[in-house]
């Protein structure tokens, strides 16, 4: 074929320009039969240069293709493809990943065999945060197939994360595979289970290859740069639950609003109210010194009281003297009966007159202001020395160690609100979620019956112990009421879920760095939590942080951190 590419290419001499100079020689131009016209022998012409031309290009053509496939035959080739693959293990390379309770291990080695050392390149990762183990020390160690124990150690990492153990194993046989890692915290066993180590390179070779997890490849490296986590689907009891809006409020009995009675100026009776203080029932808080109306004062209210208390100290004495005299029939019982009736009317006036002066007296001189209700202030409205007008809000008291949480249902969902088994909620500017669970740390006060007009929700309305949290009387929150008995459902995380155009879609783990797109089918949300109707099963492994970037590498539009460093 070269022969025949080079005599084709010397060959060609005379060049025209119809042809595209290709370098052939063109016969002379024939002579055209009388019958036709000189047009008519030029497009014959035309048309026979182009059929040569066609003929030559497809014989280069061939000729080139000859060479190519030659050319992929050379000894280089699989040696360039293995330089290209970036892990240098061929298709004869294991690919392991394995978890225990502290750690993931993701480990690479070729295959094994008697006599010859294999590096492997142990990735482990933390469980608790999904970043590289820096320090500590591995233990690779094979065992069984009545051969005496092999151990090949690593004392450290090569670089964060990769742990390089060199294995020069001299017993051939199905072993079974070991990795002991030792950290200052804990040691843990990765039980690889069997392996098969050859007794040469021929035997080697002629065993199948691994197959190789498919799907988009996101590298340790690339996971410990990042915010990553895994979750294990698990079957756990989920409730069907009414999302709603709400808010926190205190218990009736245990909340007070402190008015002023009158208007007045405001004392302090001792150390003057502050937020934050806890204060207890009948507790004086404050004196409110009124201002009296016309001639009234302090002190007429005190002579008012002194004269009809002289008034009911004669009066009882005239009694106590008629009635002596009546039972010696001295009087008659007519002037008895009046002198009761003087006796309780004086008693009547020296009550009232009391009762004015206890009203504008006490000590300080004015009112005391006294705590109806036992709890923390939460509110302070004056200052010492203020004037409140009549009815000016003063104090406000709440007993914050058990609240109402108040949730208002949408009125397309109030038919669901036959039994709620409880309610959870959260609030704005926290993470935690808060549960009130009735029997154990609440219970359900009401259901309303009414829909409000305005808002067109229906109210729910929970007793619970406050948590260790403060929260402050008032505020709104984003809850949910559940409904119905807990059921043992499939369940995921709900950050692993990403929304792609109203699909609900997962990354699932395949291996220690390769992962699949896998569309889910969603139930009932609780808490964290979401079901999963289909599409998963418990055991696999999914991406809970960092999903949006595992699809950012799937598509192959974001490059994340570097490949393997092999």
């Amino acid at each position: 074929m070269k022969s025949l590419h080079k005599a084709l290419l010397t060959g060609m001499t005379n060049v025209s320009p119809s042809i595209m100079k290709l370098n052939m020689p063109v016969s002379p131009t024939p002579t055209l039969p009388r019958c036709l016209s000189v047009a008519e022998g030029r497009e014959r012409g035309t048309k026979a240069r182009f059929a040569s031309f066609m003929l030559i290009a497809s014989l280069l053509t061939l000729a080139a293709c000859g060479d190519k496939a030659a050319d992929s035959h050379s000894p280089n080739t699989a040696t360039e493809a293995e330089a290209e693959s970036g892990h240098g293990h061929g298709g004869g390379g294991e690919k392991l990943t394995h978890f225990t309770g502290h750690t993931e291990l993701f480990v690479e080695f070729p295959r094994l065999i008697a006599g010859e050392e294999s590096a492997f390149a142990a990735h482990l990762t933390f469980l608790s945060s999904f970043k590289a183990v820096t320090a500590g020390k591995v233990t690779l160690r094979l065992s069984g197939g009545g051969k005496p124990e092999e151990v090949f150690t690593a004392d450290g990492p090569s670089q964060p994360g990769i742990f390089r153990p060199v294995a020069l194993p001299k017993h051939a046989g199905e072993r079974e595979l070991n990795l002991d890692v030792s950290t200052a915290e804990f040691t843990v066993t990765h039980h690889l289970g069997p392996v098969t180590v050859y007794p040469d390179r021929k035997a080697a070779d002629a065993a199948p290859a691994q197959h190789e997890d498919e799907g988009t490849g996101f590298t340790k490296e690339q996971q410990w740069k990042v915010d990553f986590a895994l979750a294990e689907v698990v079957k756990r009891p989920i409730r069907t639950a009414i999302n709603a809006t709400g808010v926190l409020r205190a218990r009736p009995d245990g909340e007070a609003q402190l008015t002023a009675l009158a208007a007045g100026q405001v004392q302090p009776a001792g150390v003057f109210p502050q937020l934050g203080q806890t204060v207890k029932k009948g507790q004086v808080l404050a004196y409110l010194v009124p201002r009296l109306g016309g001639e009234t004062d302090l002190a007429s209210l005190e002579a008012s009281a002194r004269k009809t208390r002289v008034e009911l100290d004669l009066a009882g004495r005239d009694l106590a003297r008629l009635e002596s005299l009546y039972r010696e029939e001295a009087v008659a019982e007519k002037r008895v009966i009046a002198a009761r009736a003087a006796e309780a009317s004086a008693r009547a006036e020296h009550d009232a007159a009391r009762q004015r002066l206890g009203q504008y007296g006490g000590a300080g001189g004015g009112v005391p202001i006294r705590a109806p209700v036992s709890g923390t202030i939460v509110d302070v409205r004056v200052s010492p020395g203020a004037y409140a007008q009549e009815g000016a809000p003063l104090f406000h008291i709440a007993d914050r160690s058990v609240l109402w949480l108040e949730l208002r249902v949408p009125e397309s969902e109030s038919a669901r609100l036959v039994q709620p088994g409880g309610a959870d909620f959260r609030v704005a500017g926290m993470e935690r979620q808060f549960e009130i669970v009735p029997g154990k740390n609440g219970r359900l006060i009401a259901v309303g019956g009414v829909v409000d007009a305005v808002t067109r929700t229906v109210p729910v309305v929970f007793e619970f112990s406050a948590p260790d949290v403060q929260l402050p009387v008032g505020m709104a929150v984003q809850g949910r009421v559940f409904v119905g008995a807990a059921r043992e459902s499939v369940a995921i995380p709900a950050s692993s879920v990403l929304d792609e155009g109203g699909m609900a879609v997962v990354f699932v783990q395949l291996g220690g760095e390769s992962f699949e797109r896998r569309t889910v089918r969603l139930g009932a949300r609780e808490g964290d939590w979401v079901e999963v109707l289909d599409g998963l099963n418990p055991g696999q492994r999914v991406v809970s942080r960092g999903a949006y970037l595992v699809k950012l590498a799937s598509t192959g539009s974001a490059k994340i951190g570097h490949g393997h460093a092999h």
